[in-house]
């Protein structure tokens, strides 16, 4: 069967065809287009790998890059019939790493305090809720992400650049899947590498690790469900962040099984626990964890490797009984240790961890209307 499309934006940006004929692969080489010209494309793929009825979209490798239509909203599946043996299409825009974004749909930022005191660790931090667009004309209740490092997620003008997370819920509210509170709690400045350290003194004298642990589960949580129309259970918990904001999740997943279901790990400082040293609470019947781990190949040569060995822990752990375990590794080749690589996993993270999807959006029908018409 033959697929020829017309694209009137054109850069240098590969074309590809993902669909129900390669689990929706939106960057398989094994069927990137044809280029004819500046705007024209096109691939010819084997019948017997194709499905009756053949539902596909195009992308420039990624759901980040993915077509739209001239407004710039997302599309629904194009559908054909493998018998008509030919398909042509038109695309008039293209996403470019998540962009644009819908101001219809961007999440709420508010303080909820400007000094939350931290009575186990005797000290105040700003502390953020970000909901979702229509949370004040709606009456329904949210799953809620707990996030580290708060300075580096949303706001302008953090000196390593933000993980844009508004933006990105923004676009997964377009596809109707923005129904999370995000919890973001700033970190203690010179006080942060005691708090993400667990217990581990040749790393940080003092470390505070388990205090902050106790902070975010005995007080704030405890806080936001009182004050906001949160879903209160495991379930629909999670805790995550980057670097040593992930390392110190995993210790509140392991050690709080029961508030936390999900955890958001990119780029773990697991040098810090390089013999994987985790205490772990054991329980008679294991809590199902659902993990995201992420990291990038241009991050020091042991970054990959460890997330590997830290694969084969969470294995080892699970046939003790001790969990258990589902976890998505995702690896960038050219990812560093930065926000901006953060930010391109985020949406997918936050579509996997709360969704049970497998980074496809598309089969939700486009969610064009807006609250503020």
């Amino acid at each position: 069967m033959r697929f020829e499309l017309y694209t009137e934006e054109s850069d240098d940006r590969a074309v590809y065809i993902t669909g129900n004929f390669n689990n929706w692969n939106p960057r398989d080489r094994n069927y990137q287009l044809k280029q004819l010209d500046p705007h024209t494309y096109f691939i010819e793929i084997d019948d017997p790998v194709l499905p009756d009825t053949v539902e596909y979209k195009f992308t420039k490798g990624g759901w980040e890059n993915v077509e739209l239509d001239k407004y710039g909203s997302i599309t629904p599946n194009r559908k054909a019939q493998k018998t008509t043996g030919k398909t042509s299409d038109n695309i008039e825009k293209w996403r470019l790493n998540w962009g644009p974004f819908k101001k219809e749909f961007f999440p709420i930022a508010e303080v909820i305090s400007e000094e939350f005191y931290i009575p186990q660790l005797e000290r105040y931090r700003k502390v953020w809720a970000v909901l979702p667009y229509d949370y004040y004309v709606s009456d329904k209740s949210y799953p809620v992400l707990y996030l580290q490092d708060a300075q580096n997620l949303f706001n302008e003008g953090s000196g390593y650049g933000n993980w844009e997370i508004d933006k990105k819920l923004s676009i997964l509210a377009e596809y109707g899947r923005g129904d999370v509170i995000i919890i973001a709690i700033e970190h203690g400045s010179e006080e942060r590498i005691k708090e993400y350290i667990f217990d581990n003194d040749n790393v940080a004298n003092g470390s505070e690790g388990k205090k902050y642990i106790r902070f975010i589960t005995d007080t704030l949580k405890p806080f936001v469900d009182e004050h906001y129309r949160t879903k209160k259970d495991r379930e629909n918990t999670g805790i995550g962040g980057s670097s040593l904001g992930a390392l110190i999740s995993i210790y509140s997943g392991f050690l709080y099984p029961e508030v936390y279901s999900k955890l958001l790990i990119f780029s773990p400082s697991l040098w810090v626990e390089p013999n994987n040293n985790f205490p772990m609470m054991s329980f008679r019947v294991p809590f199902k964890t659902k993990i995201y781990l992420y990291g990038g190949g241009q991050e020091g040569s042991k970054m990959v490797k460890r997330i590997h060995v830290f694969e084969e822990y969470l294995k080892r752990w699970e046939k003790k009984n001790l969990f258990d375990f589902e976890f998505r590794t995702s690896i960038n080749p050219e990812g560093t240790h930065s926000e901006f690589y953060w930010s391109q996993e985020f949406p997918r993270a936050m579509e996997w961890l709360f969704y049970d999807n497998t980074e496809n959006p598309v089969e939700v029908k486009p969610q064009q209307q807006s609250i503020k018409n």
